[in-house]
């Protein structure tokens, strides 16, 4: 550990263990969560594990009915996966990269994320996965696409693939059953790179439209509102006329989306401000308004204000209240919707990868959960579907969950985790 690796240790030790005594019992989650009083921290809380990987042999914990086996081994931090008609299992392998830190908390904090496996050298490629005897394990590995700028949200239409990079949507001609991109092919939309670098994306049911999480770059409009213009969004993008724009705005870090069928709703994962308290506010799972305005960097949670920024009183008047809280700096990242009958004892809802907290005095997420449906609405607490991914000192992280996916044979789920360089696969028992 290098000195200013030794130095977070000890500045970040001492903060968590001041602050543990504000830590709450439980976690703000559900419809209508307890969120406590915010608690301005001064120093930001640093505290996230060490990566170590899986040792051989062990595995996620399942819950009770499933189980879990290593669908893909060996990746350079794996982010996100597109599983394509044909079970071909697409996936993005990226990772943040340093840019040169401003001061002392942001040197602080690259060190923190370094030794927790999070900032590094990015592989910038997509590769191409495939169980071909259906056994559960691919035994096919093939690069489908290289020379990207950090790589992650995918999707495929007929005759297009695009690709989700941090500066851009770029669109490659593509035939169904194709095992590798050809060309550099030609980029649509222009985004800003840096800050929260990952660019999820989702189609239309009617594969017109093209949907883009963009988040913000800072964590409360610290460099000034100016730079943040057409971030902390989701964007839409009009396949045929190249047309895009903002579709909703005021969401934080918008990663995760889905389509709930009941109500044809495009949902999404939050995650949400930093600084002011180990659960507040929570990360938040949401359905999206076209035109709505979801608070950040003003207010959190429909109307509670965070009096750190500069205030915009209309902003903050209109801001719409999410639907489901998750828990404080969970890092809800994966969505995807889980039809009824998909794994034993489960209902319709939506799978989400929560990929781990860095900045609360006890650790949250690093879980793979589940939220169940009923009439297009989240109903009930959410359920654990894989734990075991920290060590119970809170020292170490086996692994990191993030994107998760349904199985080519429809009957299991897929979890990216970028610290194990593991796909998961979730299975009935």
């Amino acid at each position: 550990m290098d000195m200013m690796g030794r130095l977070v240790a000890v500045v970040g030790g001492a903060m968590v263990w001041a602050r543990r005594r504000d830590t709450p019992d439980t976690q703000a989650t559900g419809a209508a969560p307890r969120i406590p009083v915010a608690r301005k921290q001064g120093l930001m809380t640093l505290k996230m594990p060490t990566a170590r990987g899986w040792e051989q042999g062990r595995t996620p914990t399942p819950a009770a009915g499933l189980k879990v086996n290593a669908f893909a081994t060996g990746l350079a931090h794996p982010r996100w996966i597109e599983v394509l008609p044909n079970g071909d299992v697409l996936v993005a392998e990226a990772l943040q990269e340093p840019r040169p830190p401003h001061g002392f908390m942001d040197r602080a904090t690259q060190a923190t994320m370094r030794r927790a496996g999070a900032v590094g050298k990015s592989a910038n490629r997509i590769s191409l996965w495939r169980d071909e005897d259906g056994d559960g394990v691919a035994e096919v590995r093939e690069i489908f696409v290289e020379g990207q700028r950090q790589p992650f949200g995918m999707a495929a239409t007929e005759d297009t693939f695009y690709v989700g990079n941090t500066d851009g949507i770029v669109a490659f001609p593509y035939r169904q059953g194709q095992r590798r991109l050809e060309g550099p092919g030609r980029r649509i939309v222009e985004f800003k790179p840096g800050g929260h670098w990952t660019r999820s994306l989702l189609l239309s049911a009617d594969r017109k439209r093209l949907y883009c999480g963009v988040g913000s770059l800072s964590n409360i409009g610290d460099e000034g509102m100016a730079v943040e213009k057409g971030r902390a969004a989701i964007w839409e993008v009009d396949l045929a006329s190249g047309n895009a724009r903002v579709f909703a705005s005021g969401l934080r870090n918008p990663v995760g989306m889905a389509w709930e069928p009941e109500t044809g709703s495009l949902w999404t994962v939050v995650n949400e401000r930093d600084g002011l308290g180990d659960e507040t506010p929570p990360d938040y799972l949401t359905s999206v308004r076209e035109g709505g305005f979801y608070g950040w960097p003003y207010s959190y949670w429909g109307q509670v204000v965070d009096d750190r920024v500069p205030q915009d009183a209309a902003a903050v008047a209109s801001a719409v209240r999410p639907d489901y809280a998750l828990g404080g700096h969970t890092a809800s990242l994966g969505l995807c919707w889980v039809p009824e009958g998909t794994l034993p004892g489960l209902p319709s809802g939506m799978a989400i990868g929560q990929h781990g907290s860095w900045n609360r005095a006890k650790l949250s997420g690093y879980r793979l959960i589940f939220v169940p449906f009923e009439n297009g609405k989240p109903s009930g607490e959410p359920r654990d579907l894989l734990t075991g991914f920290l060590s119970e000192d809170e020292r170490f992280s086996f692994g990191r969950p993030v994107g998760v996916a349904l199985g080519p044979d429809r009957k299991s789920l897929l979890l990216a985790d970028d610290v194990g360089n593991v796909i998961w696969r979730v299975s009935g028992a």
